[in-house]
């Protein structure tokens, strides 16, 4: 893949432990007060939804974030202009931006046992809104016509039926994708993905098994 791997950093086991991960969250973060709750909801649903089928999952995840955040700026949020939050970061603040939901949903999807070559975290132009956005998306096989996980509408739509998100790049455990058929090809810039890599490591800090095994 142009020389380009994440060194298996994008691979997230199944055996979190949410006692020690709310317990470090109190210890970084402070007080959870309600956001507890959201954090104990969040295992709730991946514990439901273990054994179910793909599909069920994608639904259950992409409605779970929708419900439980609401959209905010990162200026708002975090007085940055560009910030990465991890899952338990955006369910303290009850808040995230579009890359933080796509990355909550990668990464509980990785947790249900839904392989990272299925998913990746694509990089749109939303057109109706002339912004740049976010959205996780699923390819049941590589040339798949991939489902789009997003926050801008509840429902998990084709690809093909969302005309109004423009590919720009996606990334995944893998690499990083250039639009194109069949999936998209790899490219060799990792630069784009510090971010992701900053994500990974904090996520480490809260408790998360995040690593190859």
């Amino acid at each position: 893949m142009s020389g380009f791997l994440l060194a298996g950093l994008g691979s997230v086991w199944a055996n979190w432990d949410f006692a020690l991960i709310l317990q470090v969250a109190e210890q970084r973060y402070g007080p959870l007060g309600p956001a507890k709750e959201r954090i104990e909801a969040w295992n709730q649903m991946l514990q439901r939804e273990a054994k179910q089928p793909e599909r069920e999952q994608l639904r259950a995840v992409n409605r779970f974030f929708n419900q439980q955040l609401s959209f905010q700026d990162d200026t708002r949020i975090w007085n940055q202009i560009d910030y990465w939050a991890t899952p338990v970061e955006s369910l303290i603040k009850g808040a995230g931006d579009c890359e933080d939901y796509a990355l909550a949903k990668y990464f509980s999807l990785r947790n249900l046992g839904v392989p990272s070559e299925k998913l990746r975290i694509t990089y749109v132009k939303a057109l109706t809104q002339n912004q740049a956005h976010m959205v996780l998306t699923y390819y049941a096989s590589p040339g798949a016509d991939p489902l789009v996980l997003d926050n801008l509408i509840g429902e998990i739509r084709p690809a093909s039926q969302r005309k109004d998100l423009l590919p720009v790049y996606a990334f995944n455990a893998e690499g990083l994708y250039l639009p194109g058929a069949n999936g998209g090809k790899p490219s060799s810039d990792s630069k784009k993905l510090s971010r992701w890599q900053d994500v990974l490591k904090k996520m480490q800090a809260e408790g998360f098994v995040v690593g190859d095994g």
